[in-house]
């Protein structure tokens, strides 16, 4: 799971860089890179923090965080059917485009 990719696309098509994330957040450039990145996750107050700024629920970004490998094997099938499909809905409904 990756917190970032979901922070990411939605900070992105929200048109806010990481900078003015930080500011609006009040944590270092650096630490919203690094959530970005997936080297550290933020802590609870600061996700909540970044979701009242990117104007999302909290629990989008976990379901954008979901990755393959966070499911389990005899679970890819379902995975692979639904998941895209589940994102792209949610992301249409905040009027948010993934990218890739």
């Amino acid at each position: 799971m990756n917190i970032g990719i979901g922070i990411r696309s939605i900070r992105t098509e929200r048109g806010i860089t990481q900078h003015e994330l930080a500011e609006m957040c009040e944590l270092s450039p650096t630490s919203v890179s690094q959530i970005e990145n997936g080297i550290k996750r933020p802590s609870s107050r600061n996700l909540t923090k970044i979701c009242e700024v990117l104007e999302v629920p909290e629990p989008l970004i976990y379901i954008l965080a979901m990755q393959h490998t966070d499911v389990p094997d005899n679970r890819q099938n379902a995975y692979q059917l639904f998941y895209p499909s589940v994102r792209d809905m949610l992301m249409q409904m905040l009027g948010v485009k993934m990218a890739g």
